[in-house]
């Protein structure tokens, strides 16, 4: 009976399998598409960056010697000329080498006038005139430290100290250039010999959405990122009336004039899965080719395509893309 049984199942199992119709993949279907021939077309190109302002110059007030802060002359938000002083330091170790330097300067002065006569040696002559200027450059170095002023006329954007706390290290005040200020932007390689040194550039500020203020590229860096593909310029943007103020935000334009171009409606453009890389099909004798392409500025529905596959006159999927894949086979009608 069990044997029975067995032989059963077996059989219905067979029966079934036999009339399960396998999937039959349809390998004649061709694709419904629109294609349009590869043109090149001129355009007006303005390029737009986002941004965030700096002061052009910034410098943190830290002396380089030790001690207790005596007095700062300045609180935040305070505008400084270059030389100002800003903070005066510890002043006993200044007075301490300022009476030696005196009393060298007396001493070198003697005995300028004792070699002379003979009565002192050259070697006595040059130890002393050693030891004057060695106390004259420490003087120096040591007074540029306690008495410590701006190297540029700005605003003070930080204090970190009061009077008579024991500087550690940290900045005692910040100083930052407002009255000129800058901006990095990176611009794909694509660009990199057309952009220079010295080009025209218009900032644009939320704050003032109608004004675009005037600036130039003065530097343009002369390698690319080798992850970004791309290169980094510093803009130089004059700001006499002092509107505009370092960290906020603003977008750049560089007009770069009219230029050809391989312009493409937006929705040809296919982006690849899990990636940012983009693509368009190219009909290559009745099958899609892939060919990926270099995406630039967009102009309403239509977007700027880079590629050295490409060639004008090729033909493109502009109507259908969506739906296929490389070496489908397609048709128009």
């Amino acid at each position: 009976m069990k044997k029975f049984l067995i032989f059963a199942l077996c059989a219905i199992a067979m029966f079934a399998g036999c009339n399960v119709q396998p999937e039959v993949k349809d390998e004649n279907r061709v694709e419904l598409v629109e294609l349009t021939p590869l043109e090149s077309t001129v355009v007006d190109r303005t390029l737009s960056f986002s941004t965030t302002l700096e002061g052009y110059q910034k410098m943190d007030i830290a002396p380089s010697i030790s001690g207790r802060i005596e007095h700062i002359y300045t609180e935040v938000g305070t505008k400084v000329g270059a030389g100002t002083t800003l903070v005066r330091m510890d002043q006993n170790q200044y007075n301490t080498t300022k009476l030696t330097f005196t009393n060298l300067e007396r001493e070198l002065s003697r005995v300028e006038s004792l070699v002379e006569t003979g009565a002192v040696s050259q070697q006595v002559y040059d130890q002393t005139k050693l030891s004057y200027d060695q106390t004259k450059e420490s003087l120096g170095f040591i007074e540029a430290n306690t008495y410590v002023k701006a190297k540029f006329g700005g605003i003070i954007s930080a204090r970190n100290y009061e009077d008579g706390e024991l500087y550690a290290g940290q900045a005692i005040l910040t100083l930052t250039q407002i009255n000129v200020l800058k901006a990095f932007i990176n611009i794909p390689e694509t660009y990199f010999p057309l952009i220079k040194k010295g080009m025209k550039i218009n900032v644009i500020s939320d704050i003032y959405p109608d004004e675009l203020f005037p600036a130039t590229i003065d530097l343009v860096y002369p390698t690319i990122d080798a992850t970004s593909h791309s290169f980094k310029v510093r803009v130089r943007i004059p700001n006499g009336a002092e509107r505009l103020r370092p960290g906020m935000y603003a977008s750049t334009s560089v007009a770069m004039g009219e230029v050809q171009a391989t312009i493409v409606p937006y929705q040809s453009v296919q982006k690849l899965t899990g990636s940012n890389e983009r693509f368009i099909y190219v009909n290559n004798n009745g099958v899609a080719k892939r060919v990926f392409v270099k995406v630039g500025e967009r102009y309403d529905d239509k977007v700027e395509i880079i590629s050295d596959e490409l060639a004008l006159g090729d033909e493109i999927v502009t109507t259908g893309a969506e739906k296929l894949v490389d070496g489908a086979a397609i048709k128009t009608e």
